[in-house]
């Protein structure tokens, strides 16, 4: 080597720094003169401002018979106003680089909007008068309703949705709301027309219960003085108390079949309902169901998907249905995932098995420490964009929970035990108390999921 070739030098490889705190971003709430809740969280860095509102209009406050109005009048929101056609209104958010989205749920409707935040205060003139003002046309009116019954018959060709649809209804009373398919059935939504989704509009969408959120980069931007100017434009009289009705369900242990002759695999949903996001054993379940199904590496998926092959994944999961401070709310807790219908028997006999050893050998401080670092390590990550915050704020909202909900939630989950996870997942799908539902071709696995004994059978096509 020459003399004058270079000299290499090594460097130690650069080491991790210290793990800085982190918590769930806590808003600032507020109310406009005309009662509307607002909730705001400063992001800086975040030039995208995520506007969500919250609408009480619930499922379950349609009329009786038309089910799926609360959908048509979401979506109609957007498809004209009285100062702008359907066109001119997209043509005006596409000006703006903004979205504009509306759905319904139980707990009632969301409309969230996405801008620049340089634009903001033009896609904020434009919410309020897709609030305010919208005509609902009755020729928009008839196509988002034609286009919604194109899509229910490809739903009930979807064995998850259709899987889920039979839950429903094989859980909750015919009365219940939830009980029924949310963006109603054919039936229902045929009856659907202009005058019902003002009707529906006019008793539901009011500023004093409705609440925004807000979050962004807010940097010299006068929010106050532009949520004054839009939304606090919006009047309307204060609402009559409804109470909601309490979510009961029945979880005596059974299996149903939907039939679907010729199917090659089966798609299975096992559910029962438990406590909402209020009760504090929610960290606790949260842990142990992700341990018992909540990835790849998961209870479930070890036996069901790496050592016997039956499927490419299974997971286990709680959902919150309707949250409430006052006890009446419910979670959905449940395990779903699809087979080779030869197997259907075999898989629901190995995922009972993987339950049973589950409580009767618990968690391995491990299996909770994986959990946690995922759950919890990971949640910075989760709410890096300003839709994301906006979202979780107003599930709170949604659900009747704290500001603080969620930062105090990763505080809990951190200090969950093995033991308290075991016990939570345990108790969320007790073996006697499950409802199985299967779609997929009954003359094959009718015979072998009755010889396991979990419950009586029902074939429904």
């Amino acid at each position: 080597m020459s003399e004058t070739a270079a000299v290499m030098t090594f460097h130690p490889q650069p080491q991790a720094g210290e793990p800085r705190p982190w918590a769930f971003p806590a808003p600032d709430r507020g109310t406009l003169g005309n009662g509307l809740t607002v909730l705001t969280s400063h992001r800086p860095g975040q030039q995208v401002v995520a506007v969500e509102v919250l609408l009480d209009a619930p499922l379950d406050a349609e009329p009786e018979g038309l089910d799926g109005v609360g959908t048509i009048m979401a979506r109609a929101l957007s498809e004209g106003t009285e100062q702008h056609t359907a066109e001119e209104f997209a043509a005006e958010l596409e000006r703006c680089g903004a979205t504009l989205d509306a759905h319904a749920d139980h707990p009632g409707v969301r409309v969230s909007l996405e801008v620049p935040a340089s634009r903001l205060d033009k896609a904020l003139a434009l919410l309020a008068e897709a609030l305010l003002t919208p005509a609902f046309p009755e020729d928009e009116i008839k196509r988002l309703v034609a286009n919604r019954l194109d899509e229910i018959p490809h739903e009930l060709a979807n064995p998850a949705r259709r899987a889920a649809m039979a839950l429903s209804k094989e859980l909750f009373a015919p009365e219940l709301r939830c009980s029924r398919p949310r963006q109603g059935t054919e039936e229902t939504v045929r009856r659907i027309d202009a005058a019902a989704v003002r009707a529906f509009y006019r008793a539901h969408v009011r500023p004093s219960t409705a609440t925004a959120v807000v979050v962004g980069d807010l940097t010299g931007i006068d929010l106050p003085r532009l949520l004054d100017d839009t939304l606090g434009g919006w009047s309307g009289s204060a609402a009559k108390p409804r109470p909601r009705p309490a979510i009961t369900s029945d979880d005596t242990a059974r299996v149903v079949i939907v039939d679907r002759p010729g199917a090659v695999q089966t798609q299975l949903l096992i559910g029962r309902t438990g406590a909402d996001r209020h009760d504090p054993v929610w960290a606790a379940r949260v842990i142990g169901t992700y341990c018992l199904g909540g990835t790849l590496t998961s209870r479930l998926d070890r036996v069901l998907r790496e050592e016997k092959g039956y499927t490419y994944g299974v997971r286990a999961f709680g959902q919150v249905l309707l949250g409430s401070a006052d006890g009446t709310g419910a979670a959905l807790l449940g395990i779903s995932g699809s087979v080779a219908t030869e197997v259907t028997g075999p898989a629901l006999a190995d995922t009972w098995q993987v339950i049973r050893t589950l409580g009767e050998g618990g968690l391995t401080d491990e299996e909770r420490d994986v959990a946690v670092q995922n759950l919890v390590g990971v949640a910075p990550l989760r709410y890096e964009t300003s839709a994301a915050v906006a979202a979780t704020l107003t599930d709170q909202v949604e659900q009747q929970l704290p500001d603080d909900y969620q930062a105090k939630l990763y505080a809990r989950l951190a200090a969950t035990g093995t033991v308290e996870a075991t016990a939570a997942v345990v108790n969320a799908f007790p073996l006697d108390r499950l409802v199985v539902v299967l779609v997929g071709d009954a003359s094959v696995i009718a015979g072998p999921v009755g010889e396991l004994g979990i419950g009586p059978v029902n074939i429904i096509t």
